[in-house]
């Protein structure tokens, strides 16, 4: 068996002038700057153009390309897309050097560079920038990542398209370096950065710890995107900052103007966020294509992807408030559903449903979103049931686009909760069916736990969503505001509203400004106002400008989807020229006008590999069959885009298979010892209770006699079996509050209902059976 080539060359033989990637980042607060130098050289005896197809996170303002060749330096300019084109054929034609950067026109997390006429030995090192907010996490971290994985983009069946080839190969074999540095400055202490790779310690830059260091270890294997938590000291608090404008554009326009930045934190009232919703109908969209057979863990260390969302559906199931409806949808190339159409919880529909979620596997084929999308959408709403969709997936998929469109126009009628699972997740899916659909997005890589992330969605999705919100605006006479961001359709307690801003007229020295954000939640009228100065903050050169026009490009690119399409594009593409932060319409070219010789014949392409993710656990490699297992047979992830006139997007040849879809049966996840808390969660009963049985008794490490000889007088028995599950859930699985909590108050409530006699005793008893410490009064008693 033929062995994939290691050092410079491709699996092809050929070599590839990517040498090294080099990232440093600039966080302030919760913005990153981010500038990636990419050193490639032509080793070969003929002029080459090299091509990189790579990821970037979807909400990045890409807002500066050059390129330094010799001592001459090139810096590009943001120009229509096809005027682009024209312009670098033109210059690869005549001889001249030429450089061009683009975003897919399906789907705004993956660009391509393009590095033309590259002479025998010549070296170009490329500089890119971009700008990106930092996602703020369940545990209030900020989490800043750098795709380094792009998976392939699944292709649906029927959809045409021609592609021409670019290579991945298995991430140890990557034949270029990275290295990462990251700064990190904010007025509040730094107390801890962490990552998924191996990182160099923490170094402070200053005694009150507001300045911090960190650097990527060397080694990197590309075997995960490079995931920095970033954790300060005191919690997130509203905020503005206001942005003078550049002294070069035109007074009245954008970049002209000042520009303001308002970070939100809304606090909803202590009594609603106690209460949980009795109704709503939740449906869960899982995907069980191939790649969800992959371990969850970077090593194959942890149990599959599959295995994982098994669990989770098994928290989620029992998680569910009494009278809500529910249904589960899981999708491949095909879709199934649990039931014909969603129904109404009780312990017999729970049973069913967890009796199928049981059998799942990843073996579907696939990632085809769209179909079980718009069965789901053709669904009539339960009336005074609130729909909230849950979309779990690890997969790419070629109609982003498309599929987040769908979510838009459905937005009315549900909230969309999504999760990416494992590395090179499409943050433009992930996010986008979030944004469009009302509700919150997770990402769970490495060895994240699935569960916590996902029941903080569900804790969202029984809030009463919140409506009727308005922006008002209080600022001095001569000032106004022009909102750039779409307008805000989704609030939720402890995560940040992002609003951007022009701001047009002339303020005094010294003077403030005020927002307020009016919204009804559960009926009841709340407001939270944030004043704020209008004196420019400094040193922030153009990052709010440029973070505010892409909110405003992304919003027109979503009106244009809906109508008016060549006015909505000529808007994008002023904007992004006079911003210089690029669109799907438009790209950065570079030239290099020296003199230079017409090339005789075609130039010769080198695609750059990228990395591709293992797609199976260790113990099913030895499953492959042997054509398929042959790293240089790299057909099954190999990425590939449209010719260059188009930019269009990374996808599946006909005659290949993805990560996705395999072409043979994927074996059964292994079964593997159920962790003690999901077997104590899998006895209860819809209701919330648990019943005294040997099951409950061996997942609580004691025998049935040791539970019935314990049994208080006056307590029932299905009482004392559920208040044996609370003191052991809070004295022994405390860690895990986030999973349980949220069935414990379903138990809770049960047990109130019953008027139950005896409680005191039964947690005393309980107590002293388990070694706990548990107070009545924790429990909720």
């Amino acid at each position: 068996m033929e062995r994939c080539c290691c050092g410079l060359i491709t699996p092809e033989k050929q070599a590839v002038p990517l040498q090294s990637v080099d990232v440093q980042v600039d966080v302030k607060d919760h913005v990153a700057t981010v500038v990636s130098t990419l050193l490639y050289k032509n080793k070969e005896e003929k002029p080459i153009e090299a091509v990189f197809v790579f990821p970037m996170p979807s909400e990045a303002a890409v807002c500066h390309f050059s390129a330094k060749v010799g001592e001459t330096l090139i810096v590009a300019e943001v120009k229509e897309k096809k005027q682009a084109h024209e312009e670098y054929d033109d210059a690869l034609s005549s001889g001249q050097q030429a450089f061009l950067l683009q975003e897919s026109n399906q789907s705004p997390d993956i660009f391509s560079m393009s590095v033309g006429s590259l002479p025998p030995g010549e070296s170009a090192s490329i500089r890119l920038e971009y700008v990106t907010e930092l996602d703020v996490q369940a545990d209030e971290a900020l989490r800043f990542c750098l795709p380094a994985v792009l998976n392939p983009r699944y292709q649906p069946a029927g959809t045409e398209s021609s592609s021409v080839k670019v290579t991945s190969v298995p991430s140890s074999l990557v034949p270029y370096d990275l290295t990462f540095s990251a700064r990190v400055e904010s007025p509040r202490s730094v107390s801890n950065i962490e990552s998924s790779c191996t990182m160099d310690p923490v170094e402070y830059l200053n005694q009150d710890q507001t300045k911090a260091s960190v650097k990527l270890a060397a080694g990197h294997k590309f075997d995960r995107d490079v995931e920095l938590l970033i954790y300060y000291k005191d919690s997130h608090q509203p905020s503005a900052v206001v942005e003078a404008g550049q002294a070069s554009a035109k007074p009245g326009s954008l970049m002209g103007d000042p520009a303001l930045m308002l970070s939100l934190y809304p606090e909803f009232p202590k009594d609603i966020l106690s209460s949980v919703s009795s109704s709503g109908e939740f449906v869960f969209l899982l995907d069980r294509s191939g790649s969800m057979g992959c371990s969850m863990g970077h090593r194959g260390e942890s149990g599959s992807r599959i295995a994982s969302a098994r669990d989770t559906l098994l928290l989620l199931l029992k998680s569910l408030p009494m009278g809500c409806y529910f249904n589960i949808y899981s999708f491949g190339s095909t879709f199934e559903q649990i039931f014909p159409e969603s129904v109404e919880y009780s312990q017999k529909t729970m049973e069913e449903a967890l009796k199928k979620v049981e059998k799942m596997e990843a073996n579907l084929g696939g990632t085809e979103i769209l179909a079980p999308l718009k069965r789901i959408y053709s669904q009539g709403c339960i009336p005074n049931q609130p729909r909230q969709l849950f979309v779990f997936t690890d997969g790419e998929v070629e109609n982003t686009k498309e599929v987040i469109n769908l979510v838009k126009s459905n937005a009315g009628s549900h909230r969309c909760f999504s999760f990416g699972i494992g590395e090179g997740a499409s943050s433009a899916l992930i996010k986008g069916l979030a944004k469009e659909g009302g509700g919150h997005a997770q990402f769970i890589t490495g060895n994240d736990r699935m569960q916590p992330k996902v029941i903080q969605s569900l804790r969202f999705a029984m809030q009463p969503a919140v409506v009727d919100i308005s922006v008002k605006w209080d600022l001095p006479k001569g000032v106004s505001a022009s909102v750039l961001s779409p307008p805000l359709t989704s609030i939720f307690q402890g995560q940040r509203s992002l609003l951007y801003a022009q701001l047009t007229g002339q303020s005094k020295e010294g003077a403030e400004g005020c927002v307020t954000v009016k919204y009804s939640l559960a009926g009841r009228p709340t407001e939270n106002k944030l004043n704020f100065s209008l004196k420019p903050a400094e040193d922030t050169g153009l990052t709010v400008h440029r973070l505010a026009a892409r909110s405003l490009i992304r919003s027109l690119e979503q009106e244009g989807a809906r109508g008016q399409k060549d006015a909505v594009k000529k808007k994008i593409i002023d904007l992004s020229i006079q911003s210089g932060v690029s669109s799907s319409f438009t790209a950065f070219i570079a030239v290099n006008k020296t003199s230079g010789e017409a090339i005789q014949g075609p130039l010769l392409r080198r695609d750059v590999p990228l990395p591709r993710m293992p797609v199976f656990q260790t113990s099913y490699r030895r499953l492959m069959p042997p054509d398929r297992a042959c790293a240089s047979k790299s057909s099954r992830s190999s990425l590939q885009k449209r010719a260059l006139n188009t930019c269009d997007d990374v996808e599946m040849n006909e005659d290949e298979s993805s990560d996705d879809d395999l072409g043979f049966d994927l074996p059964p996840s292994p079964k593997v010892q159920r962790d003690p808390l999901l077997q104590v969660v899998s006895l209860q009963k819809a209701s919330g209770c648990w019943e005294l049985e040997p099951a409950l008794a061996q997942a609580l490490s004691k025998t049935s006699q040791d539970l019935e000889s314990k049994l208080p007088a006056m307590a029932k028995k299905e009482v004392w079996a559920t208040i044996l599950a609370l003191v052991w859930l809070h004295g022994l699985k405390a860690d895990a509050k986030d999973e349980w909590e949220l069935l414990v108050m379903k138990a809770v409530m049960w047990l109130r209902s019953q008027n139950a006699q005896g409680l005191t005793e039964c947690v005393e008893a309980a107590n002293a059976l388990l070694g706990c410490t548990v107070q009545k009064d924790a429990l909720g008693l």
